[in-house]
């Protein structure tokens, strides 16, 4: 098993930042691929970016892309996401997941997640 608290959501403005954490416990971290996905009422959860088991290698999806950045730190088991420039649109319940499927190519799919953290709330006000 492995357990997943995600902190560091909140309210801010039109072109604000903040910075998502994903705190690990349980299995070996470096294992697994990280991911962050989002969910804003109403819609389906969507992918946003993952980051895979050494940390050199990342994705996200196009509508964040040179806005937000995935990073992780094995040493202390923990996943960020960096979010710069938030727009209204990025408003949405954020939930770090972790997968040990080794097929990085597929790792937009949510349903290649095991485990997830229960998410933060990011909304940000016009």
């Amino acid at each position: 098993q492995v357990q997943l608290v995600e902190s560091g959501g909140g309210l801010v403005q039109v072109g604000g930042s903040l910075r998502l954490s994903c705190a690990a416990s349980g299995r070996t971290f470096s294992n697994y691929v990280m991911g962050w996905f989002r969910q804003a009422p109403g819609k389906e959860r969507e992918f946003v970016a993952a980051i895979n088991w050494r940390g050199d290698s990342t994705k996200s999806q196009t509508s964040v892309k040179g806005r937000f950045t995935i990073s992780r730190d094995n040493a202390k088991n923990t996943a960020y996401l960096q979010m710069n420039s938030l727009k209204p649109e990025d408003t949405a319940v954020y939930y770090c997941a972790a997968s040990d499927d080794y097929r990085w190519s597929l790792m937009e799919k949510n349903d290649l997640y095991d485990y997830w953290g229960q998410g933060t709330q990011v909304t940000v006000s016009s």
